[in-house]
């Protein structure tokens, strides 16, 4: 048995498997084996992923701060891009978990083919708990748990496997944020793929990319299972499963300093968190889905 399992999983083609058998994770399941997401593209190898890896503010600060020799898992890995972007150049010890193994597949052979060795892939679900306790260094679950059929349990799982001051890094689709996708749904449903291909600026951005616009479309507004979250909400989530608040995007104050997202930061205070969620709906952060990340320290 692998040493971040607590159980035994059977490996089918080096990917650790475990029975799906919730019917809300089986739709989930069946919905990305149509479109995986993000898809891979034929000339994609560990120089494009570390390179579109590396553009991503986040993701690269994370993978900076996580240093060596660490334990770090993705929950809700996909086809893997970021596990893999997470594991190149690096002797940190990278776990992908999703429930989708159609993506894993994608992802175990990008891996294999780049000769990528320091990482795992598990075909299971989150509420399946098959993570060891108190395991990992860094946990990176980005727009996930909104997929689940009950994001606060899965989010209690989660942190039992994460070690005592580990960092877990969590992004869920706002329910103030998310305005704007909100709107473009019904836009979508009434006159169809053409109007939002002209308002939806992620599709704007994709140009001539038919598969990622397909890919992104299914996943912003055809979504079987979706749920919209608050800072105040995840905020007490933290509070009762003893992690510390760091930092969060947006801000919780009037601090707009995103240059470290492990510098400490001020929760601020229900006006503040109230103030920078409208302004999603303005900014950035709500013309791509209208997701907000908050990252937090276990105590």
């Amino acid at each position: 048995m692998e040493v971040f399992l607590k159980k035994n999983l059977i490996n089918i083609d080096g990917i650790l498997c475990n029975e799906i058998s919730d019917l809300e994770t089986k739709k989930v399941t069946e919905f990305y084996k149509e479109t995986p997401f993000p898809n891979y593209k034929e000339d994609d190898d560990k120089y494009s992923i570390l390179k579109k890896g590396n553009k991503n503010f986040l993701a690269s600060q994370f993978k900076n701060f996580i240093g060596h020799k660490k334990n770090v898992l993705e929950l809700g890995c996909g086809t893997g891009q970021l596990s893999i972007y997470f594991s190149i150049g690096t002797n940190n010890n990278i776990v992908g978990l999703d429930p989708t193994i159609d993506s894993l597949k994608l992802a175990k052979n990008f891996s294999d083919k780049n000769n990528i060795t320091n990482i795992n892939f598990i075909n299971a679900d989150v509420f399946d708990d098959v993570l060891k306790d108190e395991f990992f260094d860094f946990i990176w679950c980005n727009g996930v748990l909104h997929h689940t059929k009950d994001p606060y349990a899965a989010f209690e799982i989660l942190v039992k496997s994460l070690k005592k001051n580990g960092y877990i890094l969590i992004g869920l689709y706002n329910k103030i944020g998310r305005f704007r996708t909100i709107l473009r749904r019904y836009v979508y449903k009434l006159f169809g793929k053409k109007a939002l291909n002209i308002i939806d600026p992620t599709l704007r951005n994709l140009k001539f990319d038919e598969d990622e616009k397909n890919a992104w479309i299914r996943d912003q507004y055809i979504h079987p299972l979706e749920s919209l979250h608050s800072i105040d909400e995840v905020l007490k989530w933290f509070k009762k499963n003893n992690i510390s608040f760091v930092s969060s995007i947006p801000s919780s104050d009037f601090d707009y300093d995103y240059k470290n997202i492990f510098e400490r930061k001020s929760e601020g205070t229900f006006f503040s968190r109230i103030f920078n969620q409208i302004l999603m709906i303005f900014n950035s952060f709500g013309s791509d889905g209208g997701l907000f990340v908050l990252l937090g320290k276990k105590e």
